[in-house]
């Protein structure tokens, strides 16, 4: 999806969903959604699928299952902080 803000030009995908891992220590999962609409969790968000907006991100997250503590986060920010294991 390509997002037009009010002056401009066309940016690409903004955010991602993402999911908090079981404790301080594990890293969160980002949701991945299969072409088929199948949904699975990714460790790296270079996979997540990408939402539109923010509010489209935030609208799948809370789509969710409450127990998985879904999110939607900014894309470029998640990806600046990924670091691979």
């Amino acid at each position: 999806m390509v997002v037009r803000s009010a002056t401009s030009t066309p940016r690409s995908a903004l955010a991602i969903v993402s999911k908090a891992g079981l404790n301080a220590t594990s890293p969160g999962e980002y949701l991945h959604l299969d072409e088929d609409g199948a949904q699975r969790w990714v460790k790296n968000p270079v996979e997540a699928t990408s939402f539109s907006s923010m509010r489209d991100a935030m609208r799948m997250a809370l789509r969710l299952p409450g127990s998985l503590r879904a999110f939607g986060l900014p894309r470029d920010v998640e990806m600046s902080l990924y670091k691979p294991h």
